[in-house]
């Protein structure tokens, strides 16, 4: 579309609006009529480590994403000389999963506890067990057993427990809905039915029965909703909240609010069977949309669904890049040290492609970049680290080599696990600030996973251009499209991104520093026991 065509249809609001809270920035995207992105506005934060918690404070929640939304309205005034008053339809995306519990008055009664946490490791079992059926730690109601467990007071008050996106939503509508993929990291989905499995929900009932409390779980639950259906409009208090300008106008559709992980498949047009994508930033997950169950139940993998309810294997790792990019910011103080100013983003690309002059096994080096717990290799708590023998290759390739694989390393461990249930995939979709830089984190992805890597030019956008096309399709849909379809037709129709396969020496040299990482994780093990 060219520039009046964009301004027109600003006025008339045939835009869509996609906001995602990732966990190092809030991100707003609008998008055209045709889903390109038109303008842009976003926001860091950084979760704190408070009292033994992983979280973000409800006041930063909102300045986050006022801010991300200030700067997206700045620039359509900017670039069309449009002040924004109507959106077509909008989406909220978040980290997936987490525990947001309000009382009756909507207030929260403990900090949120972040997807990143690993404290309800009791509660996670023992729901496996009961259910039969894989529970995260992370997932809300292994928060909200382990809170009953512990006999924590605000439990008997808890009048509504949802998740990030969920939250925003909700106060920005007066809405409890979430959008199915998302519920599914709160409590087991029937991709059947489209709803929580009831069996589990009666077990869930007993179990807690004996306490006395005076809610049933479906009565404090957000209700499920798939990709396409309303999900609520923008109320005056809502619209007054999120522009704190005053422009945006009430009454705006809200599509159902999903997780990263909906969003990533969305943005990567991954959400058919036989398709996964893979998301790689401060965490990193696979997503892979399955033709058939599991054989069993695997603690290494979740079980959750694509936007529109199809079951979808999950293999999830708190520590991707956090680690590495606290390196990066180290030699960015040492150059300014030196008295050499430099572009971060100049910064990460050199040192990047500096890693692809490695060894192909990282030089005989280990690093983990454990910043926090990691379930699929069973740690509670994290303790980056890096090590060498005397006889190590120490030089800057490798180091930074050795991070970028050692990014990888809990995924190839979860992945392995998929591969070995016959699970075929014949591309991987990246997105997500691994890649980029180009043909760097793409070329290492290929060789740990096994498997061609493709990325998207609109990759860079994210979920928050996901969530927009999720809001797109859901006013913009023919009557009984599905979402694989509308994407496929209507979004990526004759695009294939750039596609990189594995190089051989390449995959054999992960393997390699595979082996080194399964051998050394006894020595993260003694740096958590003895470095308190």
């Amino acid at each position: 579309m060219k520039g009046n065509d964009i301004a027109a249809a600003i006025r008339e609001g045939k835009t869509a609006l996609g906001i995602e809270l990732g966990s190092t920035r809030i991100k707003a995207v609008l998008v055209d009529e045709d889903h390109n992105p038109i303008a842009s506005g976003s926001h860091d934060w950084e979760n704190k480590y408070e009292n033994g918690v992983w979280t973000y404070s409800i006041p930063d929640i909102w300045s986050g994403v006022q801010d991300s939304y200030q700067k997206m309205a700045k620039e359509v005034k900017e670039t069309y000389g449009e002040t924004l008053t109507t959106i077509g339809a909008i989406c909220f995306s978040a980290m997936m999963h987490g525990y947001m519990a309000f009382d009756k008055e909507g207030e929260i009664l403990v900090p949120f506890r972040t997807w990143r946490n690993t404290m309800t490791g009791e509660a996670s079992k023992k729901l496996t067990d009961i259910f039969s059926y894989h529970i995260p730690q992370r997932w809300s109601v292994a928060h909200l057993y382990q809170a009953i467990l512990n006999k924590e007071e605000h439990v008997s008050a808890i009048d509504y427990l949802i998740t990030l996106e969920g939250y925003v939503h909700w106060k920005l509508t007066g809405k409890r809905v979430l959008g199915i993929g998302d519920c599914a990291g709160m409590f087991p989905v029937d991709s059947t039915t489209k709803d929580y499995y009831e069996r589990m929900v009666e077990q869930f009932d007993s179990l807690i029965e004996p306490e006395g409390l005076p809610w049933k779980l479906r009565d404090i639950m957000p209700k499920v909703l798939t990709a396409g259906e309303e999900a609520g409009t923008l109320t005056e208090e809502g619209a007054a909240l999120l522009d704190v300008s005053g422009n945006l106008n009430a009454g705006i559709p809200l599509c159902p609010p999903e997780g990263d992980a909906g969003t990533g498949m969305t943005a990567t047009n991954s959400v058919a069977r036989r398709t996964g994508n893979v998301s790689a930033g401060t965490s990193v997950f696979a997503m892979v949309v399955l033709e058939k169950e599991l054989s069993k139940v695997y603690e290494e993998i979740d079980l959750v669904t694509t936007p529109a309810g199809d079951s979808v294997a999950m293999v999830h790792c708190n520590n991707c890049t956090s680690d590495l990019n606290a390196w990066v910011s180290l030699f960015e103080e040492f150059a300014e040290t030196m008295g050499m100013k430099t572009d971060k983003n100049t910064l990460f690309s050199t040192l990047y492609q500096k890693a692809l002059e490695g060894d192909k096994d990282g030089g005989g080096l280990l690093s983990y970049g454990y910043l926090s717990g990691e379930h699929i290799t069973h740690f509670e708590e994290g303790r980056p680290l890096f090590v060498r023998t005397p006889n190590s290759r120490f030089n800057l390739a490798n180091f930074m080599r050795v991070h970028l694989y050692t990014s990888l390393g809990a995924l190839k461990v979860g992945m392995e696990i998929l591969y070995e249930e016959g699970v075929k995939l014949d591309v991987l979709l990246g997105h997500g600030g691994l890649f980029k830089t180009k043909g760097v984190g793409q070329s290492i992805m290929a060789a740990a996973m096994n498997v061609p890597v493709s990325v998207m030019e609109t990759a860079g956008e994210g979920g928050a251009w996901g969530a927009a096309l999720l809001a797109s399709y859901m006013i913009r849909k023919d009557e009984g499209e599905t979402l694989d379809h509308y994407l496929a037709q209507k979004v990526f129709h004759g695009e294939t991104g750039t596609v990189i396969k594995p190089d051989s020496e390449d995959e054999a040299g992960f393997n390699v520093f595979m082996e080194r990482y399964k051998t050394g994780l006894s020595i993260e093990r003694a740096a958590l026991d003895y470095m308190k």
